[in-house]
């Protein structure tokens, strides 16, 4: 689990709810006219603008940012290093047997393995890439969807709520809950924007850019087994595609 998410989340949050208490009761900041303007606008917005099964897809996709369940880049080039030795040694045939933890670079060499010609491979490696972006991307575009509708709703709750109050100046009694719609609406519209959509939503790019940076680490590295590459070679090819600090702690520990 990325515990990273969760914990932004939860002080967020509190921070939030403990100003509020600060400064008055939490209960002011309940206003169920307002979560229906603004959240429920938000649903009905989205579902409007993207197909259901997407939006759908969405939710599994957010989820995906409170868990990091990827191979570390230091693992994949210490296994690729392992298998370009085996493989010098003893030939591809010979990492049939190898157990490969990534399923990605299982799958690159196992077709490697058995044969496929380098520029098949690559496509099929590259084709899986492209769908990988192309899925995380939709449901990176709802997500910011939501971000920038969330305080648009927000907006025309405020708007409601100022309309209620002058067609109810006469009413005291009214003047209370109509304002509180105007100014509450507002509040969460900001609140699910700046705090849930668009973290998540910039979360998972990120997340993205990184999966996508191992898989074409993998793909580099299927390519060097194929040509049977030295081993030293090969890890200082995919070192090249490291961030500097980890290349020093993977060149210290060879």
């Amino acid at each position: 689990m990325d515990i990273a998410t969760l914990i932004g989340l939860i002080f967020t949050f509190a921070l939030l709810i403990g100003a509020i208490l600060l400064g008055g009761s939490l209960g002011a900041f309940v206003d169920l006219p307002s979560i229906l303007i603004v959240l429920g606008g938000v649903i009905t917005t989205t579902l409007v603008m993207q197909k259901l099964k997407v939006v759908m897809g969405t939710i599994g996709v957010a989820i995906q940012s409170f868990f990091d369940r990827a191979t570390p880049e230091a693992e994949l080039v210490a296994k690729i290093v392992e298998l370009a030795d085996k493989a010098r040694r003893e030939g591809l045939l010979a990492l049939e047997s190898v157990e490969v933890p990534d399923e990605f670079l299982s799958k690159g060499v196992r077709l490697a393995v058995d044969g496929v010609e380098m520029e098949e491979i690559n496509a099929v490696l590259t084709s899986e890439v492209d769908s990988l972006k192309a899925r995380h991307g939709r449901g990176q575009n709802v997500l910011g969807f939501m971000k920038g509708n969330a305080p648009a709703m927000g907006m025309i709750g405020t708007l409601i709520g100022l309309v209620n109050m002058l067609q109810n100046l006469s009413d005291p009694s009214a003047i209370g809950p109509a304002m509180a719609v105007a100014l509450l609406t507002t509040f969460y519209g900001a609140v699910l924007a700046f705090v849930v959509f668009g973290p998540i939503g910039d979360k998972l790019k990120a997340r993205t850019e990184e999966e996508v940076a191992r898989m074409e680490m993998c793909i580099l590295g299927v390519n060097c087994l194929n040509k049977g590459e030295h081993p030293r070679m090969v890890k200082q090819k995919l070192l090249a595609l490291m961030a500097p600090a980890q290349r020093v702690a993977l060149e210290e520990g060879h």
